[in-house]
């Protein structure tokens, strides 16, 4: 199915397949736990994350975002607020803020229209638990400048644990417009994953796993609401490159996921049952 026949609504936007899953997790670490001067060039409490990543084809939450993708890049920005820390029940509170963007030379952007396909601000409320697990909820407005679908407002909830497999689970309830070619509002969920082990020095590899799901008309179709939207599993290798980090902590990051979809966005993704996406792109933090 080619964008233009959906563009109207929604289609794509925040925890992207790869970036969220690679960019946020450090950006709330770096809210939620203090660094020692020694380490950290920025000890005070707020925590800088920028970056630009640039994938083989844009998918969110499993749904195609160009017919005919060329150049595609993702560069955002975020502020992490370290509000509290304590030895309680509750270890921590933060707040994020942030825009990230999506610029796209193919079908969904280019000379006619403007690259600029994709432009979303969100703000994020985390607290901290024993065990570590964390708590978080975001609110985001997905905006298209340059026209290719109406803003969307979402509100999600978020449950993680930082452990060695890093399991999380999200539910994201649209409040206003929506991500696929459907008629209602819908509610999505995603389970998932994310091991990781030392690679040489600081180098690390990421096998993370993920399944969506629609809880309620978040994968509408010509058959109805289909519950199984997309399972991805991916690797990513990060090398951290900045020698002195008085002007923060840089890292280069390359990956590629596999993506299996169900029915209704196989139709979004040209008929396709699977689709491998890769990606590369630096961060720093700050």
């Amino acid at each position: 199915m080619s964008v233009t026949t959906i563009c109207s609504r929604k289609m794509g936007a925040g925890l992207r397949a790869v970036i969220w899953a690679l960019a946020l997790p450090a950006v709330m670490s770096g809210t939620a736990q203090a660094q020692t001067p020694a380490d950290d060039p920025n000890p005070g409490g707020l925590t800088l994350t920028a970056g630009l990543h640039v994938p083989s084809v844009y998918l969110f939450r499993g749904i195609l975002q160009e017919s005919d993708p060329d150049l595609t890049f993702w560069p955002f920005f975020d502020v992490g607020a370290a509000l509290y820390s304590g030895d309680g029940g509750l270890k921590s509170v933060g707040v994020n803020v942030g825009v990230w963007n999506s610029l796209h030379t193919g079908s969904s952007g280019g000379s006619l229209t403007g690259i600029h396909y994709e432009e979303d601000f969100y703000a994020t409320l985390a607290l901290g638990f024993g065990g570590g697990v964390t708590v978080s909820q975001t609110f985001t407005a997905y905006t298209s400048p340059n026209r290719f679908f109406r803003t969307v407002e979402e509100i999600s909830f978020k449950v993680a644990q930082s452990s060695r497999m890093a399991p999380y689970g999200i539910i994201a309830f649209e409040l206003d417009g929506q991500a696929d070619g459907g008629a209602n509002e819908g509610t999505y969920f995603e389970f998932g994953v994310g091991p990781s082990w030392p690679a040489g020095g600081s180098r690390t590899i990421a096998i993370p796993l993920k399944l969506g799901l629609s809880l309620n008309d978040y994968y509408e179709g010509p058959t109805g609401d289909e519950k199984f939207g997309f399972f991805d599993i991916g690797a990513l290798y990060t090398v951290p490159f900045s020698g002195s980090k008085r002007y923060g902590s840089w890292s280069f990051h390359a990956g590629v996921d596999v993506f299996t979809f169900g029915e209704t966005t196989k139709s979004f993704n040209k008929g396709d049952k699977t689709r491998v996406v890769g990606q590369a792109g630096i961060t720093l933090t700050y």
